[in-house]
């Protein structure tokens, strides 16, 4: 099944810079004396080796592939940089000359080092333990002798229960003259609106005192 190329601005702008790109390294080859197709191959040998080390790159992070990488980048950067008026392509200097008749042999250095660069090594698989028997197979026991029968259980000893001592009536609890002054009032306050004695219940509740407490009080109040 072929797969769809789609068209969008990433790929135009590829097309675009990689056309570009080639055209200033064919005027830069041909300005440094290389005519004919010697010109035109200059270009394809420099976007070659830069395809090559970025394949490389993609698979092994090595330095010998960032080295041809920016080496390519550099050769194609400076087609660019010099073909915008920065020289004399009519007269070009030695050094350019220079540079771009030692290209091919570096470039086919760069090629061959990049094809034949050893591949990382695999690791292989470590191999898997040998399954380890968690229960061993043990000869069977010797059967255990019968037990003994045990001896009758002696009669437990009759507890007898002490009788509880009779308990002490509680003494009652001290209440403050301040304190019966007060429950007094709520007394009398309590008979003005009832027409009855406070009971125990009623003189707690509005004290807030203890049961015991509340009861020593109405007694002192009788």
């Amino acid at each position: 099944m072929s797969r769809s190329i789609r068209m969008d601005a990433v790929l135009v702008q590829a097309v675009i810079a990689g056309a570009l790109s080639f055209s200033h390294l064919h005027d830069l080859a041909q300005a440094a004396g290389q005519t004919g197709w010697k010109a035109w191959a200059y270009p394809i040998s420099v976007d070659l080796l830069m395809v090559a080390a970025w394949r490389r790159l993609r698979a092994h992070r090595s330095g010998l592939a960032w080295c041809w990488f920016v080496v390519a980048l550099v050769a194609s950067l400076g087609a660019n940089i010099a073909t915008a008026g920065f020289l004399d392509l009519a007269h070009p200097p030695a050094l350019l000359r220079l540079g771009v008749a030692g290209w091919p042999a570096l470039a086919f250095l760069g090629g061959t080092l990049l094809a034949h660069a050893p591949a990382d090594p695999v690791a292989e698989p470590e191999p898997l333990p040998a399954p380890v028997n968690e229960r061993p197979e043990t000869p069977d026991p010797a059967p255990a002798p019968a037990p003994a029968p045990a001896p009758a259980p002696a009669p437990a000893p009759e507890i007898t229960t002490p009788e509880p001592a009779p308990a002490l009536p509680k003494a009652a609890p001290a209440v403050p003259p301040a304190l019966v002054d007060h429950a007094r009032k709520i007394a009398t306050e309590h008979r003005t609106r009832t027409g009855s004695a406070i009971d125990t219940a009623t003189l707690r509740a509005r004290l807030g005192v203890p049961e015991d407490l509340a009861g020593a009080i109405v007694a002192q109040l009788a």
